[in-house]
């Protein structure tokens, strides 16, 4: 008799809850709810890693790289969300945050069957974008054997960008084949196998955690403050305005009208109005700092 191989961690029965399906409202809620609990603690878990892949990254998007996500079902479209979101709220170019999603931009909406299984096609799919080694290559898999991140991963390694895992099954070969390695070990699922679950909470707040981190030290945030929002519309320009006078202590009218006279950019707003500048002298120390609004603002070194 042949011995089936071990089930993944992600895939094995949990322990917990078996009569799930005979719970009223109140109590599979709580029971669902609950579980969660463990995405946070695999993320605390995994924080030495997500700050390895913090520092490893930020010296190749300084030198012009891209972020560049790469998944098939729930962890890909986390991905693509995690891409899409980053250009709204840091400024971050679009052309720089791409995602790459099993069986294309139809499988954002609907399961596209055998996608994830072409080991061939992650590697086509990634090779089309031609990858430097500037780039930084972040693969997502529950299960760590995704055969589509899998194939992203060898063509990643080959052309020298750095390549960043997530995957929630210890040992999986994505994690052990990557430059760094996350483990978010979540554990069984409490509906078996349903990885959009703690599985899935995990993956997103670790892409929250690894992209804002990188964001900030990339100098998109003052002091606590989202000064690289991109205010594209009426709730957005109402933040750009909030975020100018609590970042620079000026009243309405001058955020307005420093926001106005620089194309509501808050970050050069706020230089302008802190260090009683024009706009292209904010602009300039701005470029001259990397975008830093504290070394923008800070004494010039005296000769």
């Amino acid at each position: 008799m042949t011995t089936p191989p071990p089930l993944l961690n992600t895939e094995s029965p949990s322990t917990q809850h078996p009569t799930l399906d005979q719970y009223d409202s109140a109590a599979l809620v709580a029971a669902l709810a609950g579980d969660q609990q463990q995405a946070l603690a695999a993320v605390l878990a995994a924080a030495p890693q997500i700050a390895q892949a913090v520092d490893a990254a930020l010296p190749r998007l300084r030198a012009g790289g891209r972020l560049i996500y790469v998944g098939a079902g729930t962890s890909g479209r986390l991905g693509v969300l995690d891409s899409v979101e980053l250009n709204p709220t840091f400024s971050w170019p679009r052309e720089r945050a791409i995602g790459l999603l099993a069986g294309g931009q139809e499988a954002m909406f609907a399961a596209v069957e055998g996608a994830e299984d072409d080991r061939e096609q992650g590697g086509y799919d990634l090779q089309a974008l031609l990858p430097s080694a500037h780039d930084v290559v972040i693969l997502l898999a529950a299960s760590g054997a995704t055969p589509y991140a899998m194939g992203a991963l060898a063509e990643a390694r080959v052309t020298g960008a750095l390549t960043i895992a997530i995957a929630n099954n210890p040992g999986a070969p994505l994690t052990t084949g990557a430059d760094v390695g996350i483990l978010l070990d979540t554990g069984p699922e409490l509906i078996s196998g349903s990885t959009r679950l703690k599985a899935g909470t995990a993956q997103k707040m670790t892409l929250n955690t690894l992209s804002s981190a990188l964001m900030v030290r990339l100098h998109k945030v003052y002091g606590n403050l989202m000064v690289d929002v991109r205010a594209t519309n009426a709730k957005l320009i109402k933040r750009a305005l909030r975020l100018t006078m609590l970042a620079s202590g000026a009243a309405e009218p001058e955020a307005r009208a420093a926001l106005g006279a620089c194309g509501w950019r808050v970050k050069v707003a706020v230089v302008m109005l802190k260090g009683g500048l024009k706009v292209h002298e904010a602009e300039d120390r701005l470029d001259a700092a990397e975008g830093s609004v504290h070394a923008a603002l800070a004494p010039p070194p005296v000769a």
